[in-house]
C-alpha cells in the first residue's frame, strides 16, 4: 500500500485499524484491475451477441447496456463487493477519527496560523438539499455533518478515506487533480499571472494547496458547504504550510464581489451539486470574474468518445454510491449551459485531459496504473 503522506492533521491509525485499511486497499485494487475487466469480457462474449441477434443492431447507449448488465449475476457480485468496499472504507476510518477525536481538535487549535490564511464558518448555513437527501459516497453524514460547532471530523474522515478510495491514485496528498488543473492552465495560458484564485467546493483543500504552490504571489481562496470540511482544511493547510482563505459558502451564491477574481475553478464538484445548481455556479463564477478572468472546472468524464460499455461502467457511482446527479450532467451540454450563464461563445471549450500523474509517469517511461481523460469546462469572461 503506498504511503500517505503523514501530517499532523492526519488521524494515526493504530494497529487493528492500519491492516483494515490496507484490506480495503487491496480489495479495491483487486476489483479495479482484476475483476472488474471480467465484466467487458462476458458482455463481448454472451450480451452483446445476445442483444444483436435480437434486436438486429449493437446496444446504442450507456443506459441500454445498463438494462442488460445488471441482471448478470457476476457483474452484481462485482457490484455488490465494490459497494461493500466502499462501506467498509468508511467504517476502518471512522474508528480512527473517534478515537483520536479529542486530539484532533486539540491540534487544530494549535496549527500554525498566519496573516494570509484564514477560516469562516457560517452558523447560520443552510445546506442545500442535494447534499441533505443522501451522504454523498455513502460517507456517513455527509460532508456537512457536525457534532458541535467546533466539530471537524467530517474532514478527518474524508482526508484519510479519499486516498484508500482512490487506491493512492491522487497521489500522497490527494492533490493530482489540483496538479492536474494547474498544470493544464500553465500549459495553455503561460502568459496569464492570477493574483486572486477561488477553489469550489474545496472540501478538505486537496486540490487547493497546488495552486498555491503554482502561483506564489497569488492569494488563494477556498469555499465549501461543509463547516468541518473547511475548518480542518485550514490546520491541515496551516501544517503544511500553505496559506489560504478558507470559507464555509455555496457556490451557487457567494459573497465575494462582482469582478473579482482572475480564476474560479472546480475539481470534481459539478456531478456532486444538481441541474439547477449546475445552472446557478455558472452564472456566479461570471459574475465574480475579472473582466478576462477564466472558469476552469475539473470533473467526472462525460460521453464524448466513449464506448457505450465504458460509459456504463463509468456511470456505477451514480446507481451504487450516492452520486445522483452524475448521470443527468453527463447528459447536459456543457457549453450551451456556460454560454447561457452568460460567457461569449467563442470563450467556451471543452478540452480533456489526463492527470498529472498519469502524463508525468508517461514521460517517464511507465506504465500508469490508470488511464481517464478527464472533461475540463474552460470558459473567459
Amino acid at each position: 500500500m503506498d504511503t500517505q503522506t503523514r501530517h499532523p492533521m492526519l488521524v494515526e491509525a493504530n494497529h487493528d485499524e492500519n491492516v483494515r485499511q490496507q484490506f480495503v486497499h487491496n480489495l479495491r485494487l483487486v476489483l479495479a484491475k482484476d475483476i472488474s475487466p471480467v465484466n467487458h469480457k462476458i458482455y463481448e462474449k454472451i450480451h452483446k451477441p445476445a442483444f444483436l441477434k435480437e434486436n438486429k443492431r449493437e446496444p446504442e447507449n450507456r443506459h441500454e447496456v445498463r438494462k442488460i448488465m445488471t441482471n448478470d449475476p457476476f457483474y452484481r457480485l462485482y457490484s455488490a463487493t465494490q459497494r461493500a468496499s466502499q462501506e467498509m472504507m468508511w467504517d476502518s476510518v471512522i474508528d480512527s477519527v473517534e478515537r483520536e477525536y479529542d486530539n484532533l481538535h486539540q491540534k487544530a487549535d494549535l496549527s500554525p496560523k498566519t496573516k494570509e490564511s484564514s477560516c469562516k464558518v457560517n452558523k447560520n448555513f443552510v445546506t442545500p438539499n442535494y447534499h441533505t437527501a443522501a451522504d454523498i459516497h455513502l460517507q456517513p453524514g455527509g460532508y456537512h455533518w457536525e457534532k458541535n460547532e467546533n466539530d471537524m471530523s467530517a474532514g478527518a474522515i474524508y482526508d484519510r478515506s479519499v486516498f484508500i478510495y482512490a487506491i493512492g491514485g491522487l497521489g500522497n496528498l490527494n492533490d493530482d487533480f489540483g496538479k492536474t488543473l494547474t498544470n493544464y492552465y500553465k500549459e495553455n495560458y503561460p502568459k496569464k499571472s492570477p493574483k486572486k484564485i477561488l477553489d469550489m467546493g474545496c472540501a478538505v483543500g486537496h486540490s487547493t494547496l497546488p495552486w498555491v504552490d503554482a502561483f506564489t504571489d497569488a492569494q488563494v481562496y477556498g469555499i465549501d458547504c461543509g463547516g468541518g470540511m473547511i475548518k480542518y482544511a485550514h490546520a491541515r493547510a496551516n501544517y503544511l504550510k500553505k496559506s489560504i482563505h478558507f470559507s464555509q459558502q455555496n457556490a451557487e451564491k457567494t459573497n465575494f464581489n462582482s469582478n473579482s477574481f482572475d480564476i474560479v475553478c472546480s475539481h470534481i464538484m459539478l456531478h456532486e451539486t444538481s441541474t439547477s445548481a449546475f445552472k446557478n455556479i455558472l452564472k456566479e463564477c461570471f459574475r465574480i470574474l475579472k473582466p478576462g478572468g477564466l472558469m476552469l472546472h475539473l470533473d467526472v468524464p462525460n460521453t464524448d468518445g466513449m464506448d457505450a460499455f465504458t460509459s456504463f461502467m463509468t456511470d456505477w457511482e451514480a446507481y451504487n454510491n450516492n452520486e445522483t446527479f452524475l448521470v443527468t450532467l453527463r447528459d447536459m451540454d456543457w457549453v450551451k449551459e456556460t454560454v447561457d450563464a452568460g460567457f461569449g461563445h467563442n470563450k467556451v471549450q471543452l478540452s480533456r485531459t489526463e492527470t498529472f500523474l498519469t502524463q508525468q509517469a508517461i514521460k517517464n517511461g511507465q506504465q500508469p496504473t490508470f488511464r481517464t481523460k478527464f472533461p475540463v469546462l474552460v470558459a473567459e469572461k
